[in-house]
């Protein structure tokens, strides 16, 4: 071979290693800053803070804007596991383990999120990457992939648009789908316009007149202590908020304990001599499992008012003892009982696990009540965001819909 050629043959082998090179550092580069983004967004986003949420919508841009499925798949992985990084420590001390278990269920609680993005991504930009992602949005916010639907971006839609219902969900929905297209500099310029404007006037929903939510702190001994003081406990914390002039005083998820005939009597004769109504969430035990639900008592009796729709998977529906037929975990009604009624309200009520997803959310909306009551017993969340979470998203859909809003935690 002659210098020449050798020479030639060297500069083409540099120029390809050079174009190579100079090609992939910038992919490498992008993706990292699109999955660096989504941890972001997801950590920010899903802080707790109500008016924190619309930065959830710059999740569909970092999606779209993807180079390859990988990244896409890896964006993301990193938006919804930062958005839901309080699961580990809330399974580990629900089990009082260590983070092992709670770390795979944590990836695993992902998996539908990221499966769903992933396989809906596509490289072409346009018409066809915008219905896409409005199918991603719609799995994600229905059953079955729905039953993981956290974090879901439409949840802002109460921030940018309080008092609009549906109208204000359909134009967030609007502003998710620019911002997976080349306007979404728009997109987001409206976006930051709405958020300031937003900001400098949120209010938050009120109780409804007469009503009063009761937030307790007595751990896990809620619904596992059945003694009667414990009982009388309650009980006079009620009466405190009825001399205040409250005639309904919501409690939380799993207040009461079992749902029994001795149990009603009891909360019946000790509300006899007052006219204060108790909504208070219970279990009733079945042959195959339990019911989480919510019962209301009054000096004229007590009754089964809700049925829990969507309980926590895995911890409480446990749908692979049925299938095994060994029974056992909470019993789930996916589309019932969307509202209740007491004394001509109609309430959507909202227990625990519900209000982190979409869709009891909207079912709830399409019968127009004319309240939202949320319970929830988290004291298993100590030392993360979730029950700040809940609340920031139950408050956004309240706003949304412009319903007053009642709620009871215990942690």
């Amino acid at each position: 071979m002659t210098p020449d050629i050798l020479g030639l043959c060297r500069k083409r082998a540099f120029s390809g290693w050079r174009g190579r090179s100079s090609h992939s550092i910038p992919d490498l580069l992008h993706s990292l800053l699109l999955i660096g983004g989504a941890v972001i967004v997801g950590v920010l986003g899903w802080s707790g803070y109500v008016l924190a949420l619309p930065l959830a919508l710059v999740f569909p841009t970092l999606w779209a804007f993807s180079r390859s499925r990988v990244t896409a798949a890896l964006v993301s992985a990193g938006y919804f596991l930062a958005a839901s990084r309080g699961l580990p420590q809330g399974v580990a001390n629900f089990y009082a383990s260590d983070l092992g278990p709670g770390l795979f269920l944590w990836i695993v609680a992902s998996l539908a999120f990221v499966i769903v993005h992933t396989t809906l991504w596509t490289d072409r930009p346009g018409k066809e990457r915008a219905l896409r992602y409005v199918a991603a949005a719609v799995l994600m916010a229905v059953p079955p992939f729905g039953i993981a639907g956290w974090a879901h971006p439409i949840t802002a839609a109460g921030v940018l648009f309080p008092g609009w219902g549906w109208l204000g969900l359909g134009a967030t929905a609007i502003l998710l789908v620019i911002m997976t297209g080349r306007r979404w500099q728009i997109a987001g310029a409206v976006l930051g316009g709405l958020y300031v404007w937003s900001a400098t006037t949120w209010t938050p929903s009120n109780e409804p007149n007469a009503w009063a939510g009761v937030d307790l702190e007595l751990r896990e001994n809620l619904g596992r202590d059945a003694s009667l003081e414990f009982h009388r406990g309650l009980i006079a914390t009620v009466r405190k908020f009825a001399d205040k002039g409250a005639r309904v005083v919501v409690l939380p998820e799993s207040a009461i304990g079992f749902w029994t005939t001795t149990v009603e009597r009891y909360w019946q004769g000790e509300l006899a001599e007052g006219r204060v109504t108790v909504i208070a969430g219970a279990a009733v035990v079945e042959r195959v499992g339990y019911d989480n639900v919510l019962v209301v008592i009054s000096g004229d009796g007590g009754r089964i008012l809700y049925h829990e729709r969507m309980p926590v998977p895995v911890s409480m529906w446990q749908p692979w003892l049925a299938w095994s037929g060994l029974g056992g975990g909470a019993r789930t009604s996916f589309f019932s009982n969307p509202i209740v009624e007491l004394d001509g309200q109609r309430i959507a009520p909202l227990i625990c696990y519900e209000q982190l997803i979409v869709w009891p959310v909207l079912h709830s909306m399409l019968h127009r009540p004319d309240m939202i009551v949320a319970a929830g017993n988290g004291w298993w969340t100590s030392g993360t965001s979730i029950i700040a979470i809940q609340q920031a998203s139950t408050a956004a859909w309240a706003r949304l819909f412009n319903l007053p809003l009642v709620t009871a935690f215990n942690t």
